[in-house]
Formats: C-alpha cells, structure tokens, sequence
C-alpha cells in the first residue's frame, strides 16, 4: 500500500515539474536568437563604417590627384574579352581508297551526274575539311558558316558549303532560314558527309542530286503544336546548283516543299517519315562523268521535277542508345525531266530533245552492336527510261553522242551492295573500313575497298534525328 502511494506522488510531481521544464526550454531559446540578432547588427555596423571610411578615403585621394569617377551606384559590370565566343570546329577526312576497275571512269548509265560525283584517286587522299563557325547573334537570330577546303587535281579549292541566319523569336513555331544550305529535302540531304553512316552517299544521291543539294536561297519552316512530330517546310533557291544549271532568275528558278511526320513507340522506338518534291527550270545545266565532277560539254535546259519519299526508323533499349542502337533508313527518288540537250566535242555540236523518266532507292541498317563498334549494310538500286531524239548530229555519230551523254538506257539496272564497320574512340573521331560491290557503271563489277578516318577538333552541335 505504502509503494503504490509513493509511485502515486511521484507520478503527480513530474506531471507538476513538465510545463515549468518547457518553459524553461523556450526561454532558452528566445535568449539564444536575441543574442544572434544583437551579433548581427553589430557586425552589419562595424561592415557599414568600413565601407564609409574607404569612399571617404577614396574621395579624398582622387582630390588629390585630381582623378574622378562615376558613383559607384552607376558603375557597369566589366565586359569580359571573351564576351562574343562562337563554336569553332574543324573536321578533318581522309581517305585510303582502292578499286578493281579505273575510278575515272565512274558514269552511271541512263543518268547525267554532275556536282562532286567523282570517286577519289586510288591510294590516300585528303577529303573535304569543314571549319564551321556559329552561335546565336542575339536573341532574334542564329548564324552559321561552314567552309570546305579541297584537292581537285593538285590544287586546293575553297568552298562555301553553308552561310545562313536563322530566326530564333517567330511566333506560331515558324522559323526562317537565308543565306546558303542545304535543303531540307529528303532524309540525308541536310547531313554534312562527316555525320553520314557510309563514307559516300547512295547512288540516288550521286545521280539525281550530284551528290548533295545546297543553294542559295529561303527557307520558311514550321513545327505544329502537336504530340505528334510535324515539321513542313517550303523553299526558294536559287537553282545554280546541280541539278540546277546557270540561273538568271531574280528569285531563283527552284522550288521546294517537304513534310516530315515522327513519333515515340514506347520508350526503344522512334520513326520519321517525309515526303518532298523539288522543282527546277534549269538552264545550260553541265554534266558528265568521272573523277573532278562535271565534265564540259553537255548542257540541259529544261524542267526538272523530284519526288522525294524517306523514312527512318531507330531502336535503343529503353531510348539508351550508349550502348546498343540500330537505325534503319531508306529513301525512293522518282524523277522526270525534259528538254533540249547539246553535246560538244572536238568543235563539233550535237543537238537532241530529251524526256527522261528516273527513279531509285536505297536501304541501309547501321546496328552498334557494343559500345564504339559499328556494322551496317546498304543496297542502292536505279533505273531509268529515256527518250531521246537526235536534232542535229553535227558531224559526231549518234550513238557517241548518246553514250557520251549519258542518255542510253541501261541494259541492267545499276546497283550496288556496300558493306561498312567502323570503331569510334570517341564523339570527335572514328575510323571506318568500307566495301563496295558496284555493279553501277554499266561494264564489270568495280570491287571497291576503302579506309576512312576523320577528326572532329572543337565544339560539334547535336545532329538531327
């Protein structure tokens, strides 16, 4: 009875002693963050009297020599001397190239090639160098340029590949591009050769654009406000560009519209699919065959129209492309064309009228099978159907004519099976080893090999889808 009375009292004594012990506690704390504040303001003091003894003493030295300057409340920030600060970067290519049939003898029959279609001479060989330079110029518009430099029979030339603005600030996602570039028809088009998967480009390309079309030229773009990827695009070029001849247009001689569609499946998959169409008045448009492009003494005029479908399609398990990727991409070109066509040779003039019906494809799969590491495989295939009549043969036999032009239809359809593995140490280098088994020139398999390696040197934007 005696303990159950005394844990009684006990109880009742702390139940008394908890609110004076908390506060207590509060007291503490109040003392505590009063004392803070008093610290605080006097240190804020002792900070506020130094800073009025250095202005006086300022002052009073400037009195002295005779100096001054502006209050300090006035004073700018300083401009640093990397203020304006592009990305510079610099690509450099180089080729180990080896053929079982002559490269300088590279036509492709039932098609006129022009612009760089060449192949590079067996052994090294230096490849195109791209220096760009760009960054945003203010907050209204980005700017670009992109020169290449080159051999072309011992000399080194210099191009302007790419130099354009671009609007950054229009309403509605519009956008518009001037200067020079590449079109945005197609899916590989826009890419510099450096970005490609192959050290060269499909057949299509290399009959029906002369390898890549760029011009002079307007861009007007728009991206909708949609889940679903729409970017369609129309443009006004100048038309000085194969297939394009020597324009004198004042807004140019070619059009061109494109629309490109893409979407998520899941979190691995991912498509874009497009349809463009190119449209050229083309005047005295030169063309021809083998090494150092277009040749002399062909000359087109007349109307030039390209269909253009693409698609890709790009897998990366849960979208982690770092280690395992594959892409598959294909584009179909068809084409017609007619017009007046006027062959020289030796003095002697050869005139005809000419409608060509053209068309191809190709398709490739790139699949990095392990980190760095590369395989992939291409097939390009052309085929064409030309009407040709003979004007005025000008003392040159028909069938020269027509074979030298390149108007003969194929007696086979031109093809090729490229083969492609490359190893990347990292995002600014890559070493590649390509074979070709081309059956596109019409006369025996050209049994091509080829090692490339480029070097990236600077600040490399991202590439497009």
């Amino acid at each position: 009875m005696k303990t159950r009375h005394c844990i009684m009292q006990v109880l009742l004594c702390a139940t008394l002693a908890a609110p004076a012990y908390a506060d207590t506690e509060v007291e503490q704390l109040r003392q505590e963050i009063r004392l803070m504040r008093e610290e605080y303001e006097r240190r804020m003091r002792a900070m506020e009297k130094r800073l009025q003894e250095a202005e006086e003493n300022t002052a009073q030295s400037q009195a002295e020599t005779g100096e001054h300057s502006a209050p300090v409340t006035a004073a700018r920030p300083p401009v640093s001397g990397n203020a304006f600060n592009p990305a510079i970067s610099a690509t450099v290519q180089a080729k180990l190239s080896g053929y079982s049939e002559d490269p300088e003898n590279a036509a492709i029959p039932g098609f006129q090639v022009g612009g760089e279609t060449g192949l590079p001479p067996e052994g090294f060989s230096l490849d195109e160098t791209e220096i760009t330079v760009s960054a945003n110029v203010d907050q209204a518009f980005y700017g670009e340029v992109t020169i290449g430099l080159h051999e072309d029979e011992g000399e080194t030339e210099v191009d302007v590949e790419e130099a354009f603005f671009e609007t950054l600030a229009l309403p509605g996602g519009l956008s518009m591009r001037g200067g020079r570039f590449y079109s945005g028809i197609g899916y590989l088009n826009r890419f510099h050769t450096h970005a490609w998967d192959f050290h060269d480009e499909p057949l299509v390309y290399r009959a029906f654009l002369g390898g890549q079309y760029g011009d002079d030229g307007v861009r007007l773009n728009w991206i909708a406000p949609t889940d679903l990827y729409i970017d369609a695009g129309i443009e006004a070029l100048q038309g000085n560009s194969f297939p394009g001849g020597s324009s004198s247009a004042d807004f140019g001689d070619s059009r061109a519209v494109f629309i490109h569609v893409g979407d998520d499946v899941g979190v691995s998959h991912s498509w874009r699919g497009g349809l463009s169409y190119l449209t050229i008045d083309s005047t005295d448009r030169t063309s021809g065959h083998g090494h150092g492009g277009a040749g002399e003494g062909t000359g087109f005029t007349g109307d030039s129209d390209l269909w253009i479908a693409d698609f890709v399609w790009k897998w990366a398990p849960d979208g982690n492309p770092t280690q395992r990727n594959f892409v598959f991409s294909a584009e179909y070109f068809d084409r017609e064309e007619d017009g007046d066509v006027t062959f020289t040779e030796g003095g002697m003039t050869a005139d005809l009228t000419y409608a060509g019906d053209q068309r191809g494809f190709y398709l490739q799969g790139i699949y990095q099978f392990m980190p760095r590491w590369r395989a992939g495989l291409r097939y390009d295939w052309l085929d064409s159907d030309n009407r040709v009549t003979l004007v005025n043969a000008g003392g040159l036999l028909p069938a020269d004519v027509l074979d030298e032009v390149g108007l003969v239809d194929a007696a086979d359809n031109p093809e090729r099976w490229s083969m492609m593995a490359d190893y990347s140490p990292s995002e600014f280098s890559r070493l590649r080893l390509q074979y070709n088994h081309d059956d596109s020139r019409g006369g025996p398999t050209d049994r091509q090999v080829t090692m490339q390696y480029f070097m990236s040197h600077g600040a490399q934007g991202a590439h497009e889808f």
